[in-house]
């Protein structure tokens, strides 16, 4: 009886995980967010540009930085048709005031001319049906018609780089 239902368990993990994967790519919609002086803002470049875009929990926001200096030193996910920036998973971080997470991360943009968004509602993430981004990196690659073409949360595995690697040279 035990090995029926770790084997219907397993099984429907399984499920899961392939209905996941097909659902890319998919349609997504520009959201309005904040900019860091905490005004709405809606998706930069939305449907001109293809979107590389970093949904950073500010409590983990270290959790890929070695593959995000590797991007910045290597210029692989550089080109005319692609747009990289980050937008804060604020709601998931409940121990950082949203108003200080903004202000921090405005001087560091004043530094280094990054574009940064503030998501204090997780609106993003429920309107594209990210499910649970808490205490997650979030990398994503959206095509300039709109489609979800690459997600990954956590700590990404040198697979999941190798992934992005070749979805983003599709659409430099």
């Amino acid at each position: 009886m035990k090995m029926k239902v770790i084997a219907m368990m397993v099984a429907g993990m399984l499920s899961l995980s392939v209905t996941f994967a097909q659902e890319l790519p998919r349609k997504v919609q520009n959201v309005e967010l904040l900019d860091l002086d905490g005004k709405p803002a809606k998706l930069p470049y939305f449907g001109e540009k293809n979107l590389m875009i970093f949904y950073v929990d500010p409590d983990r926001h270290k959790q890929n930085e070695d593959f995000t200096f590797e991007l910045e030193e290597n210029h692989r996910a550089q080109g005319d048709n692609i747009y990289g920036f980050g937008i804060m998973n604020l709601k998931d971080a409940p121990m950082i005031p949203n108003g200080m997470a903004r202000s921090m991360a405005k001087k560091r943009t004043e530094k280094n001319g990054a574009t940064v968004l503030a998501d204090q509602e997780r609106t993003l993430s429920s309107a594209w049906k990210l499910g649970d981004c808490n205490n997650q990196f979030v990398l994503m690659i959206v095509s300039k018609e709109g489609e979800l073409v690459f997600l990954r949360k956590g700590v990404l595995s040198e697979a999941d780089k190798e992934a992005f690697y070749k979805t983003i040279d599709k659409y430099r």
